[in-house]
């Protein structure tokens, strides 16, 4: 007998879908979808019968739809299953959240879950209630299982090859990281429809908000892995500025199928192009740690590229880098440059001694000389993909619904040290005069 029924609130982005791409042990067919009538509740149902008419391994959901006004109401008072999926509509998602916690419902939602730092004591009332009621509240952390990502963390975490980290500076960060990701782009083989409202920077948050949100996770997750974050006594905000992606009208309507700018977006149109501001540069630190994040928005990606991640950590022996370059076929790929030159060979032996630990959940990884540079050979079967990813962290939730005491405990610290990142962040950002954009090369 299935012990997890899972509902679906009001699905505003793809990633909601992305998390029914796969069929889990325990789990209902049953799924049932709370939202008003219209596109966004059109394209989430397209891209779930499109997985149960998929050729290979097709899924066999069963979507019962209740459509019309106050989805989380009619959710709320009807409650035909005991598992909340929650992706878009941001503003008003920490309210749905908290309402569907005190309700005694898990949650799995995506980020963000706030965009502004008055919401952070809302974020902190919403984990502290989940924690009351036993019930898990877990936001979509896909980056974690990135393969790239994970054996990144291991060598940083590994004093023979990375040292200890630098502390770094405001102009010279001890970690950087730049996000590159495309308005327009393909998801799950087909194009990537958004709605209007996604380019309400009140409604979705600004790019910091957003994809920010998994830069900071995995900064915190590499450096101090399995540790709680303090944000009061370990964070610091140093500086954020922002500046907007122009989009044309006509691209507009590509991206969007609407026929036009709406009303909505009126004050935002300059010349009829719309100034969206999806792009933010911030610099903070955590625990002395001096770290920058380049998070940037373009409209669509070159061919055979794709949203691009690019990492950069560095210690005393060495600097650890997950690039994604043409030369790699755009490709995340992990090296390994040691801090001084002339120690390569030693640092290409302490890698080679760790990677033998590292074969159980990482089989076949090897390393090379690349030059001056060490390139960590990551087999294709390792590499999931982010889609993949949703399921990954599916099966993580499902677990600890099992048992609750199995989530860490570090967990709700941590989520409290990453949004205020985020969201004091976007503060510092609107605050200044937007800028041009800036990109920085891989070092």
């Amino acid at each position: 007998m299935s012990d997890v029924r899972l509902m679906t609130l009001d699905p505003g982005h793809f990633h909601a879908a992305l998390v029914q791409k796969e069929m889990y042990p325990r789990v209902a067919p049953r799924v049932d979808v709370f939202a008003p009538l219209g596109p966004d509740l059109y394209e989430h149902l397209k891209r779930i019968d499109g997985f149960n008419r998929r050729a290979e391994r097709p899924t066999s959901w069963d979507v019962e739809v209740h459509a019309g006004g106050n989805p989380l109401d009619r959710m709320l008072r009807d409650r035909p299953g005991n598992v909340v999926i929650l992706s878009g509509r941001n503003r008003v998602k920490i309210d749905r959240i908290l309402a569907s916690v005190k309700n005694g419902l898990h949650v799995l939602a995506d980020k963000p879950w706030i965009l502004d730092i008055q919401h952070l004591p809302r974020l902190e009332a919403a984990l502290a209630e989940a924690e009351q009621r036993n019930v898990v509240a877990y936001d979509i952390m896909t980056e974690r299982f990135e393969v790239t990502s994970r054996v990144q963390r291991a060598l940083v975490n590994d004093p023979a090859i990375f040292g200890d980290a630098e502390r770094g500076s405001e102009s010279e960060p001890a970690v950087y990281m730049e996000s590159v990701h495309h308005l327009m782009k393909m998801v799950a083989g087909a194009p990537n429809i958004r709605p209007a409202w996604y380019f309400e920077t009140a409604e979705q948050g600004e790019g910091l908000n957003d994809v920010g949100t998994h830069l900071v996770d995995l900064i915190q997750w590499t450096l101090f892995p399995d540790q709680a974050i303090d944000y009061r006594a370990d964070v610091r905000v140093l500086s954020a500025q922002r500046w907007p992606t122009w989009i044309s009208e006509a691209d507009f309507r590509r991206v969007t199928n609407q026929p036009a700018f709406p009303p909505a977006l009126s004050a935002a149109v300059k010349d009829g192009r719309l100034e969206y501001y999806c792009n933010t540069l911030v610099t903070y630190t955590l625990r002395g740690v001096h770290a920058t994040l380049n998070v940037i928005w373009d409209w669509e990606p070159q061919a055979g590229a794709g949203d691009i991640h690019y990492a950069s950590y560095r210690g005393t022996r060495a600097r650890i880098d997950v690039r994604q370059t043409h030369a790699d076929r755009y490709r995340p790929e992990l090296y390994v440059i040691p801090a001084d030159p002339a120690s390569i060979e030693a640092l290409l032996a302490a890698v080679q001694r760790r990677l033998p630990s590292l074969a159980s959940e990482f089989p076949g990884v090897g390393v090379e000389r690349r030059g001056g540079e060490l390139h960590v050979a990551i087999p294709d079967a390792l590499r999931l993909g982010h889609e993949a990813h949703f399921a990954q962290v599916a099966r993580s939730f499902l677990d600890y619904l099992q048992d609750r005491s199995r989530l860490p405990a570090w967990e709700r610290p941590n989520m409290l040290a990453k949004y205020y990142v985020t969201t004091k962040g976007t503060e510092l950002a609107r605050a200044n005069p937007p800028r041009e954009g800036e990109r920085r090369a891989p070092r």
